[in-house]
């Protein structure tokens, strides 16, 4: 029997329901609400509806903490993307989004919707993306079925992006074991708008014709949300047909008929069908205008023959957008879509009964009150309990890790593949595409020139999860400092984040406060560091080998470079210029890099963190960009400040550096404390930039000898050539991918 023969008697008595994602109390909840039973599609909607992915209605409660408000966003979370001022009329639209269930199942698709997926959440607000995105977590590379997703994923991404012709130009991915079973893959797109041009899914106007536009609607997807609302299996049939399979060709004539459309009048609203597809487009988009819809299945463009109701509402078919447009002015809209080889298509009208109604061969087929998929969303207070290791980590004392010999332990720590080059995987991407690119992958941010000004935008996507997981709260700060670092060190000033919070099983307390305590974290960074929260996701149920993943609450953010001249590099430049180290270097390895190569595990406590400290170096570093002071800028990251040295070097231009420190050799050399920046200014400027810092430290002078040289308390510690920590770096990656 096909599934919607399945009577609503049975639904209840056989509890398929179960099945399909709800628990006895959702269901009797949607049952009490409809005041009937619902039937299979309307089961499978509250199932979607109601969906973590969904409904965030887990999440719901902490999310509220975010600080979300500031003088330049002009629209913070709730639509498709967020949306910030950058003057001048102009602004910069942006999102993260998460795709790792579908990219753990069949990674290379998987991916690649996910770049379509936030494409489309960017131009449906009426922006043009203007850069993408990535950042990517893995297994170790030890193993052939995390090479074969790590080569998948970066193949996947660049498909879509290089087809679609929006450059990717940064990112980030780290490797953990944690990671094995589990991939994260989050992307994040960038868009351009003029204030007046900004879109809202609304379906405002009783009478106002609702239009489906893009890739026609098959059996790909359906059931999606749910699925990844769950822990996922490798292998498995039923979850890879839920992966939805993408097409960038239609992507891009979708995007360029979309961004004429909006110039358009006819227009009311527009919305990306994403997560739950027609459904949650077109309920959002009432629920939001606070009307009806009332649609017919048989207008809808099918691929395949005889799909039922439930298969067609909840397809999640890539590359459709649903429109609104004005009674009358319809065919305008669907003229464009012709110009572009888009297929369009009149499929119902917003009505002023507040209901979400569908129909199919001439019957009503779903019939619900809108509010009751949008607002009245389950929303669990789930239990919160501190994680058990978390006291027993902060009892311990900062240790510092023996070191026998630290050339050769510096040279293990840029083969690590965290720190290596990632230059195998986005070589594979398109960075140039529209020719704007001032600085591509491989830096601390991207650097897009905005068109026809002076001005440009620094982009950057960061998170240490293994700092978030020995302290939630400071590591969430953290994350959102170090972001907002790899910034200013290009010239840019923050404006706001984006955030892609990707944790375990939230019905496990522990997880749960890990997510809770992480975001406390992150709100209170965003606030002394001015850049509020204007877009995000969530993903949960991120499992591997039975545990949870490390809690990775990946930060996007944005910053603004008001003239090109104050784009800065992130290696040293000339022969002469002075090396300085802002900040102050404790002995502090937990959930570093250095404690990972040698105990193979996290212990301890995180870094600390003061953020006032941090915003004052950030602002003073940035005063001295504009005062022209600073020749190159660099953040201290994993493996400290001998790996920054190295990475310094790295740009091919053949010069060394000398540098002279003080103190405990390994703490000097491979502590990752906070707030810490190499900096490298002219010899005739050395007095104007110390005069701004009571921090800045000289530790050296940069070379033409094309060596590192490092001594501590006047021994050498470190004498190699730059060339031969270059190939260790560069080879890394590409060496475990290809190894038997």
């Amino acid at each position: 029997m096909s599934q919607h023969k399945i009577s609503p008697e049975r639904i209840e008595k056989e509890q398929i329901y179960k099945e399909m994602g709800l628990t006895d109390e959702e269901y009797q909840l949607a049952k009490d609400l409809l005041k009937r039973r619902p039937n299979y599609t309307e089961t499978g909607i509250f199932s979607a509806m109601w969906s973590e992915h969904c409904s965030y209605k887990s999440s719901k409660p902490l999310l509220k903490r975010f600080p979300t408000k500031g003088s330049h966003v002009l629209q913070g979370p709730g639509e498709g993307a967020g949306v910030v001022d950058i003057g001048d009329n102009q602004a910069v639209v942006f999102k993260i989004e998460s795709h790792n269930s579908p990219s753990f199942v069949e990674p290379f698709e998987g991916s690649a919707t996910g770049v379509g997926g936030i494409m489309r959440d960017v131009f449906s607000m009426g922006a043009k993306p203007i850069a993408a995105m990535n950042s990517l977590r893995f297994g170790n590379l030890d193993n052939d079925r995390t090479k074969m997703l790590f080569s998948e994923v970066v193949r996947g991404i660049a498909s879509y992006g290089n087809v679609i012709d929006v450059p990717t130009v940064g990112g980030e991915i780290q490797f953990d074991e944690q990671y094995e079973e589990n991939p994260l893959v989050n992307a994040m797109v960038v868009g351009l708008i003029s204030h007046d041009d900004v879109q809202k899914g609304v379906a405002a106007g009783v009478g106002n014709v609702v239009i489906y536009a893009g890739g026609d609607t098959g059996k790909d997807g359906v059931g999606g949300a749910s699925f990844s609302s769950d822990v996922v299996e490798a292998g498995k049939e039923e979850n890879k047909s839920a992966v939805a399979i993408g097409n960038p060709h239609i992507g891009k004539k979708l995007m360029n008929a979309c961004l004429e459309v909006i110039q358009s009048d006819a227009l009311v609203g527009i919305q990306d069908m994403g997560a739950a597809g027609l459904t949650s487009s077109a309920s959002e988009m009432a629920a939001k205008a606070g009307t009806g819809i009332e649609m017919n299945l048989d207008l809808v463009p099918q691929r395949e023959e005889s799909m039922n109701a439930y298969e067609i509402m909840l397809s999640e078919s890539q590359e459709r957008m649903l429109l609104v447009v004005k009674k009358g002015q319809q065919q305008e809209i669907l003229d464009i879509f012709a110009k572009h080889d888009v297929d369009a298509a009149v499929i119902g009208e917003v009505i002023q009964e507040k209901t979400f109604r569908i129909k199919q061969h001439g019957e009503i087929v779903v019939d619900i009150p809108v509010n009751i998929l949008a607002d009245e969303a389950p929303v669990y207070h789930l239990p919160s309990k501190e994680a058990a290791y978390y006291q027993e980590f902060q009892a311990m004392e900062n240790e510092v890790p023996t070191v026998e010999d630290h050339q050769a332990m510096l040279r293990q720590l840029l083969q690590q593949p965290t720190i290596a080059s990632k230059e195998w995987a986005y070589m594979q991407y398109d960075a140039e595409a529209q020719g704007n690119t001032i600085v591509g992958p491989g830096s601390d941010a991207a650097i897009v020139k905005i068109d026809g000004t002076d001005k440009a935008i620094a982009i950057t996507t960061d998170c240490n999860s293994r700092y978030i997981y020995l302290d939630p709260k400071v590591g969430g700060q953290i994350a959102v400092a170090e972001a907002a670092r790899n910034l200013v060190c290009s010239g840019a000033k923050p404006l706001a984040i984006t955030d892609g919070l990707n944790y375990g099983n939230p019905n496990n307390p522990e997880v749960f406060w890990q997510m809770e305590e992480s975001i406390d974290g992150i709100s209170e960074a965003c606030l002394a560091l001015q850049t509020p929260v204007i877009s995000g996701n969530v993903s949960m149920y991120n499992q591997s080998k039975d545990e949870a993943i490390l809690p990775t609450p990946i930060i996007g953010m944005v910053g603004l470079i008001e003239n090109t001249k104050y784009v800065t590099p992130n290696h040293f430049q000339n022969n002469g210029d002075l090396v300085y180290l802002i900040g102050e270097t404790f002995p502090e390895f937990g959930g570093s890099e250095l404690q990972n190569l040698i105990a193979g595990k996290y212990l301890g406590k995180a870094p600390v963190i003061d953020l006032q400290v941090e915003a004052n170096r950030q602002n003073i570093l940035a005063t001295a960009i504009k005062e022209g002071l600073v020749v190159s800028a660099h953040d201290l990251s994993e493996g400290g400040l001998a790996v920054a040295l190295a990475e310094s070097l790295f740009n091919g231009q053949g010069l060394g550096v000398e540098v002279r420190l003080t103190g405990d050799v390994t703490v000097a050399l491979f502590s990752e404390s906070q707030s810490r920046f190499l900096v490298t200014v002219k010899a005739e400027n050395k007095e104007q930039f110390q005069n701004l810092w009571t921090e800045a430290r000289q530790i050296g002078s940069v070379t033409n000898d094309g060596k590192l040289i490092v001594s501590v308390n006047g021994e050498h510690v470190i004498k190699d050539t730059v060339d031969e920590l270059h190939k260790l770096w560069s080879e890394a990656i590409p060496r475990l991918v290809t190894a038997k």
